[in-house]
């Protein structure tokens, strides 16, 4: 009976001196996160990977693991104890409430720390409504100017917003499209959606400020299966150049009855459908020339991007490339954080300039964002096709070739 109550006491003295150790470390001002660091750090990962979208989801995934397979051969978060980033990843289709739904168990069952996605504007919309009652940050190459102008605390976008891709998208074309002459009459066209809607105001606004008239300001359903009547529209508009702002099947609709009715103006895309390598691929020679804005292209960071070629075989699309950024800045915050706690990522992710490894790829150098969460740095660049690559052609500062001024789609 003694024996019993020595060792008990000895138990006792035992846990006491254990955590008295573990209070003078902390006193010290040892990082207590260290005494418990997790293995792993779960990123919910929310993307359209089945239905029209799927393809700009599938891409984005790839980045997403290019970049979490680099982070995590090269010791993972290391103020964490070298805790590995573990992407779980789940299918928003192409509805809202899904991708609310999918934002919802990632937090609870799987207990992620941050969330990237959901590509199109809509769904992300939807999952940044569920995670910002939940106080988890959600970073998003998403373009629709609402994500932050809701006073949202855990909201951070990458990209430029929508209105502002759209101003560029024009501004641009009018540095390097119309030459000497004036634009006077333009037609545009987008899909009826978030992204659509945001990218078109920017369009509209610029064009006003200029002067140009807007002879077709058309909102199509998206998904659209007959273009016949819009292409009709925009044959008799007498435009010199039209703005279509679609994903992709929309956009190679478009531009095949365009080009298969041999109406050959110049085409200023609004990224998206007018960006990715399947583009080029469905329509050939008709994507030869065509012109877009986008957030960020390949060719100004290639000694990283080409990573993402020599594993995939194709360009790194721009979806791939700023979810790939996404992940870079939240290894980077969480790095600085030295906690996997959602409040203090969150924390760590508002003000600061990343503009390292993966996160100095963004066209403007890097990322920073604002008390909204938007990202300060970012700064559009327009493309053009030519020979199956994106080629970088504007603003100066930015261009890696010259645009070619062939008849497009010849």
């Amino acid at each position: 009976m003694q024996d019993r109550g020595n060792a008990n006491l000895r138990s006792r003295r035992s846990f006491l001196a254990a955590t008295g150790s573990a209070t003078g470390l902390a006193a010290l001002g040892m990082p207590g996160r260290l005494l418990a660091a997790p293995a792993e750090i779960n990123v919910g990962v929310i993307l359209p990977l089945s239905g029209a979208n799927a393809q700009f989801g599938i891409n984005s995934r790839q980045g997403l693991e290019l970049v979490a397979d680099e982070l995590n051969a090269a010791g993972g978060v290391k103020s964490l104890g070298g805790a590995r980033i573990k992407l779980v990843i789940a299918d928003a289709t192409s509805q809202p409430t899904t991708a609310a739904t999918v934002a919802q168990r990632l937090i609870t069952s799987n207990r992620c720390t941050a969330l990237i996605g959901a590509y199109a504007s809509s769904l992300t919309l939807a999952v940044s409504e569920v995670t910002e009652r939940r106080g988890i940050p959600l970073l998003t190459m998403s373009f629709s100017d609402i994500l932050t102008e809701r006073g949202f605390k855990n909201i951070y976008q990458v990209v430029s917003k929508g209105s502002v891709l759209g101003q560029a998208q024009y501004d641009y074309a009018a540095a390097v499209v119309a030459g000497a002459d004036k634009i006077k009459k333009i037609a545009l066209m987008y899909e009826d959606t978030a992204y659509g809607s945001s990218q078109a105001v920017g369009v509209r606004n610029a064009a006003k400020k200029a002067g140009a008239e807007i002879v077709l300001d058309e909102a199509y359903p998206l998904g659209i299966t007959d273009v016949t009547p819009l292409i009709s529209k925009l044959r008799g508009s007498d435009a010199q150049l039209v703005f279509p702002i679609s994903y992709l099947n929309d956009s190679l609709l478009i531009i095949r009855v365009m080009r298969q009715q041999k109406l050959t103006l110049p085409v200023v895309g609004g990224a998206a459908g007018y960006v990715i390598p399947d583009f080029a691929k469905a329509l050939g020679p008709y994507a030869q020339g065509v012109l877009s804005i986008a957030p960020a292209n390949y060719d100004q960071q290639p000694e990283h991007t080409e990573r993402y070629r020599k594993r995939y075989g194709t360009f790194m699309p721009h979806e791939a490339l700023e979810h790939a950024v996404c992940l870079g800045v939240l290894a980077q915050a969480l790095e600085a954080a030295g906690s996997d706690k959602p409040e203090a990522v969150s924390k760590a992710l508002r003000g600061p300039r990343f503009d390292q490894g993966w996160a100095g790829v963004m066209s403007g150098g890097g990322v920073q964002f604002d008390a909204a969460g938007l990202n300060t740095l970012a700064q559009p660049v327009m493309v053009q096709w030519q020979n199956n690559e994106l080629v970088s052609v504007w603003p100066r500062e930015l261009a890696k070739g010259k645009l070619i001024t062939a008849a497009q789609g010849a």
